[in-house]
C-alpha cells in the first residue's frame, strides 16, 4: 500500500480531531483507527460505478456470510480493473460470529465514510476485536506492514529489566505458536508472570492466509518496535498492521481466556516460576546460549550419521508423463498393528463400504479417536497410483469442508489411508433415497451446496495448490454430525502450477453424468471441469433425482435434459424435489440458475468457482442467462450411457474407463 506516514503523536492528533468531528453524527467511529490512500495511487472511484457497485456488493457479502465460523473472510467481486478485494479478520477470541459480523459490519460502515471514493482503506478498532481492508489489488496471502499504528499505556513499569525480558519472552514464544496455526487461525494468547508479582498478559495474531515464515516476520518485526517508537517501559503497548497484530497489558487482561486455544507443552515459557534476579540475568542467558548450541551441534551430528546409515523412505510417483518424487512424512504413518487393532482386525462388523478401489472401514484408536480406513485392493493396477496420489495432495490440504488425512500406512502388500471419521454417510445416501431425503429440508441442502461450493474454491484458488478434483459426485461428498459437507476421495486429482489453465490427457477417469463433455471427448480438463461436476450436483441435490436418468415408463430421460427443458418451458417447479416445493421457492430457482450456468456446453461460459460462491452468498447480484447444457437431446427415448459410449468412440484416442457409473460405491468412510 502507498500511504503517508505519520509519527504516532501526530496521527493521535489526527484520529481525536476526526472523533470530535464525526461524534455527533457518527458514533460508531468513534475508537476506531484507520488509513485511507492517501498518495492516492491505487486511485479513487465514482459513484454509483461498476467499482463502487462491486465494493458495496462485496462489503455486502462479507458482513453478512454465516458459513465461516472461524473469523476470517477472503472474498473478491468484478472483472479486470473493476475488480474489488476484501478481507475480514476478527480476533482469535472472538468466537461468536454474530459479534465478529457485527464488527466487520461497523467496519464497513466506517471506511466507507471516512474513506470516501478510496479504492483502499484500512481499519481496526480500539480493542482489535476486527480488521478490515479492501483493494482494487489482490491482497491474498500478501505480507504487509503498513500502515500500521502504535499504542502504549502512558504508565511506566518498575524493575523495568526484568519487565522488558519478560515481555519479550512471553511475546516471542506466543509468536512461535501463532505462526505455527494453520489455515483457518493464526492466533495466541497467554500470561506470564512479571516483576512484583505483576501478571503481563499477551496476544498475538496473523491473518491465517500468509505463510509460517511470513506470519513469524511480522510479528517479530512488531515486537522490535517495542524500545523504538512503541512502548518503551511502559505496562501496556500494541502494534497493529494489516498483516498481524501484538499487544500486551499488566493492569487487565484484555482477552477471553476461555476462548484461547491451550498452548503446547513448553519449558521456555513457564509462567508460574518467578522472575530471575537481575544480578543473575546476563548469566542465566549466556548458559542458555551455550547449552542450546551444544545441543543443536549433537543433534545435528545424531540425524548426519543416521542419515549416513539408512536413507529416508521415498517412493515415487509416476501418471501419464509425471515423475513426482516425494518424501512422506514419517509423523504421519501408523503401523499396521495399530490399525489392525483399531478395526478388529478389518472386521465384517466395522465395513462402511466397498468401491472401485478398496474397502472402507470404520476404526477407534487407543486415545478414544474415531477414523476412517481405507484399505487399497491388493489386486488392483491403480491402487498404488491413487494411494500415493491422495497422500501426495490431501496431506497439504487444510479446510472444513474437505475430509482431513489423518495418516497412511504401508506395510507389505497393504497400503492404508486413514481420515477423520465422518458420521453421517455420503450425500448420494439421503438425496436419491425417497424416504430419507425427508431429512433435509431446503435449509440443509442449501448449506451442503455452499459448503461443497467453499471446498472445490479452496482446491482451485485459496490452498497453497491448484488442484483439479476430477471425481466429484454425491457418494463423494461426506456428511458430518450436523451435515456439513466435506468433499472426500483424491484418488483421481491432478495438481497444476498456479498459473496453469488446462491440462490433456489420454486417460479418462471419473464417473459419466459428472464428466464435462471436453473432458468425456477430448481429453481436456480444466477448474471448469470441476465446475461442471458441481452444477451437476447442484441439480441433483435440488431435484432429488440422479444424474444417470429419470425414469418415466418405458423413457429414461437424462436430468439436464428433464431440467432444461422445464426451465426453457417457463416450468422450473417440475424440478424441484416435493418435498421442498413449499420452502424458500425463490432461492431454490436461482439455485436452478446457478446449476445450469455450470453445465454450459462451453467451458469458458461457466463460471469460477469464486463467482459462484459470490452468487450464492448475494442474492442482489444478477445472473447472465444460462445457455444450452451439455449433452442435451429432445428426446425421452435414448439412454444416456449409450449416448456417452457413442460420443466417446468417435474420438478414438481417449480410452474411457471400463468403470461405467462410479469408481466409488455410495457408502460412508
Amino acid at each position: 500500500m502507498a500511504f503517508i506516514s505519520f509519527p504516532f503523536s501526530l496521527f493521535l492528533l489526527i484520529v481525536l480531531s476526526l472523533s470530535s468531528q464525526l461524534a455527533n453524527s457518527a458514533n460508531n467511529t468513534q475508537n476506531f483507527h484507520y488509513f485511507c490512500d492517501q498518495d492516492n495511487d491505487r486511485g479513487n472511484y465514482t459513484d454509483n460505478s461498476i467499482y463502487h457497485t462491486n465494493l458495496k456488493t462485496l462489503l455486502s457479502t462479507l458482513t453478512s456470510n454465516t458459513q465461516i465460523n472461524y473469523g476470517f473472510y477472503n472474498f473478491s467481486n468484478g472483472e479486470n480493473t473493476n475488480k474489488v478485494y476484501a478481507i475480514g479478520l476478527c480476533r482469535g477470541d472472538v468466537k461468536n460470529q454474530t459479534e465478529c459480523l457485527s464488527c466487520l459490519k461497523g467496519s464497513s460502515n466506517n471506511l466507507t465514510q471516512l474513506c470516501p471514493n478510496r479504492k483502499e482503506a484500512i481499519g481496526w478498532y480500539e480493542d482489535e476485536k476486527c480488521m478490515l481492508r479492501y483493494s482494487n489489488r489482490s491482497i491474498f496471502r500478501l505480507m504487509e506492514i503498513g500502515p500500521a499504528y502504535y499504542a502504549s499505556n502512558p504508565n511506566i513499569s518498575t524493575d523495568l529489566i526484568v519487565f522488558n525480558e519478560t515481555v519479550r519472552n512471553l511475546l516471542d514464544d506466543l509468536t512461535k505458536r501463532a505462526s505455527s496455526g494453520d489455515s483457518r487461525l493464526k492466533y495466541a494468547a497467554d500470561s506470564a508472570r512479571g516483576p512484583n508479582d505483576q501478571t503481563i498478559y499477551g496476544l498475538v495474531q496473523c491473518t491465517p492466509d500468509l505463510s509460517e515464515a511470513d506470519c513469524n516476520s511480522c510479528l517479530v518485526q512488531s515486537v522490535e518496535r517495542i524500545p523504538i517508537d512503541c512502548c518503551k517501559d511502559k505496562i501496556g503497548g500494541r502494534v497493529v498492521r494489516p498483516s498481524c497484530n501484538m499487544r500486551f497489558e499488566t493492569s487487565f487482561r484484555f482477552y477471553d481466556p476461555t476462548a484461547t486455544p491451550p498452548p503446547p507443552p513448553s519449558t521456555t515459557n513457564n509462567t508460574s516460576s518467578p522472575p530471575p534476579e537481575p544480578g543473575k540475568s546476563k548469566a542465566t542467558t549466556i548458559i542458555a546460549i551455550v547449552i542450546s548450541i551444544v545441543a543443536i551441534m549433537v543433534l545435528i551430528l545424531i540425524c548426519i550419521y543416521l542419515r549416513a546409515r539408512k536413507p529416508s523412505k521415498r517412493f515415487t510417483i509416476q501418471e501419464e508423463d509425471e515423475d513426482d518424487e516425494i518424501e512422506i512424512s514419517e509423523s504421519l504413518q501408523f503401523k499396521l498393528d495399530t490399525i489392525r487393532d483399531a478395526t478388529n482386525d478389518f472386521s465384517d462388523d466395522n465395513k462402511l463400504g466397498q468401491g472401485g478401489f478398496g474397502t472402507v472401514y470404520r476404526g477407534t484408536l487407543p486415545n478414544g479417536q474415531e477414523i476412517g480406513v481405507k484399505r487399497l485392493s491388493k489386486d488392483s493396477g491403480q491402487g498404488d497410483l491413487e494411494f500415493k496420489n491422495e497422500v501426495l495432495l490431501v496431506a497439504k490440504l487444510q479446510h472444513r469442508n474437505l475430509v482431513r488425512l489423518l495418516g497412511f500406512c504401508i506395510e507389505g502388500r497393504e497400503r492404508l489411508l486413514v481420515y477423520e471419521y465422518v458420521h453421517n454417510k455420503s450425500l448420494d445416501y439421503f438425496i436419491f433415497d425417497e424416504t430419507k431425503r425427508v431429512c433435509l429440508n431446503w435449509e440443509s441442502r442449501y448449506k451442503i451446496i455452499a459448503g461443497i461450493a467453499r471446498g472445490i474454491l479452496y482446491l482451485h484458488e485459496d490452498s497453497r495448490l491448484r488442484i483439479i478434483h476430477r471425481d466429484l459426485k454425491a457418494s463423494n461428498i461426506l456428511l458430518d454430525e450436523e451435515m456439513n459437507p466435506k468433499i472426500a476421495d483424491f484418488g483421481m486429482a491432478r495438481l497444476f502450477a498456479v498459473d496453469q489453465t488446462q491440462e490433456n490427457t489420454n486417460r479418462i477417469v471419473g464417473t459419466y453424468g459428472y464428466m464435462a463433455p471436453e473432458y468425456v471427448m477430448h481429453g481436456q480438463f480444466s477448474v471448469k471441469s470441476d465446475v461442471f461436476s458441481f452444477g451437476v450436483l447442484i441439480l441433483e441435490i435440488i431435484s432429488g433425482h440422479k444424474n444417470s436418468g429419470i425414469r418415466r415408463g418405458d423413457t429414461n430421460e437424462y436430468l439436464l435434459s428433464f431440467i432444461w427443458r422445464n426451465w426453457r418451458d417457463g416450468s422450473p417447479t417440475n424440478i424441484i424435489d416435493p418435498t421442498i416445493i413449499n420452502d424458500s421457492v425463490n432461492e431454490v430457482l436461482r439455485c436452478i440458475h446457478i446449476g445450469l450456468l455450470c453445465v454450459q456446453e462451453n467451458a469458458a461460459s461457466r463460471p469460477t468457482m469464486a463467482s459462484v460462491v459470490l452468487m450464492l452468498n448475494s442474492h442482489s447480484l444478477g445472473l447472465s442467462r444460462p445457455s444450452e447444457p451439455a449433452f442435451y437431446i429432445d428426446s425421452g427415448a435414448v439412454d444416456f450411457q449409450d449416448l456417452m459410449v457413442v460420443q466417446s468412440s468417435e474420438h478414438n484416442s481417449v480410452q474411457v474407463s471400463v468403470n461405467k457409473v462410479s469408481i466409488t460405491e455410495p457408502y460412508p468412510r
